[in-house]
């Protein structure tokens, strides 16, 4: 089954500041969605509104039609899956246990694991290449290895829609591209719809079938990253003056910062095309 999740009218803030202003947005299902802007821009309290973590001040986040705030926790857990930024596991804790939690939201109190449950936590651990690493420590982990183990946990929650914010924060580019290639993966083999927050304008546009960038709390361009990455738009959000040419490797929209120094000559630039 595929999940519905758009904002209507959403205002969002905290105490006297507004952060998101009268936002209507829908996340497309089925597709890899990137949420790109500035730092400060409302990026990832718009994600946490959409997981049901920060509540409106007015309009609404809807789920399958219905008002999120409306259902139950457990049921908005069996249907969205939620990958904060730089999550915390308890101390101590082995990987397949905190695989394990994802199972929660399907489980009773205090019932006993079944047979499925072993098994999509087997799968999730497999799907995420950590199958290896199942009776190791978190906290023993490298950066990519946990961020895949929180992934893990996000598939063994076996939810139609996946939120991530800024999932590749913090982590070199080779892991940054290994977790960007799972996700694609966890899209392309369970029609998983996707939508996360990346600070990497080139890692978005190539990753994502859809971007929404962000500026000022509103939504001043979506679309596929062909027709949104411009260099009038990196200018307009980022205040970046940049070029802006296909990637010699994946063909989608690659941006090169002009910046103050060692830019090449005009009279250079023939030579290097040549």
């Amino acid at each position: 089954m595929t999940r519905t999740l758009t904002a209507s009218a959403l205002t969002l803030g905290y105490e006297d500041r507004t952060v998101i202003e009268d936002l209507d947005l829908e996340i497309p299902v089925g597709k890899v969605t990137a949420i790109v802007g500035a730092n400060g821009c409302g990026k990832s309290t718009l994600l946490r509104a959409l997981a049901r973590l920060v509540p409106p001040r007015s309009g609404s986040v809807l789920l399958d039609g219905e008002d999120i705030s409306r259902r139950s926790s457990r049921e908005v857990a069996r249907m969205l899956g939620l990958l904060p930024q730089s999550p915390s596991a308890p101390e101590g804790i082995v990987v397949s246990d905190l695989v394990g939690r994802g199972r929660h939201p399907h489980q009773r109190f205090m019932a006993r694991w079944t047979a499925r449950d072993y098994e999509v936590v087997a799968d999730a651990l497999d799907a995420t290449g950590i199958a290896d690493l199942a009776d190791r420590p978190v906290d023993e982990l490298s950066g990519g290895q946990r961020q895949r183990v929180w992934i893990a946990m996000a598939l063994a929650q076996e939810t139609d829609v996946l939120l991530l914010d800024e999932p590749t924060t913090f982590l070199d580019v080779t892991h940054q591209i290994e977790i960007l290639d799972l996700l694609h993966d966890v899209n392309t083999r369970r029609g998983t719809t996707i939508a996360m927050v990346l600070h990497d304008i080139n890692l978005a546009a190539r990753y994502a079938d859809q971007l929404f960038a962000v500026r000022a709390g509103r939504v001043v361009a979506s679309g596929a990253p062909g027709d949104v990455v411009t260099a009038e738009l990196m200018s307009d959000v980022f205040d970046l003056d940049c070029r802006v040419i296909p990637d010699p490797v994946s063909g989608t929209p690659l941006v090169l910062p002009r910046g103050r120094h060692r830019i090449l000559p005009e009279s250079q630039k023939d030579a290097v095309h040549s």
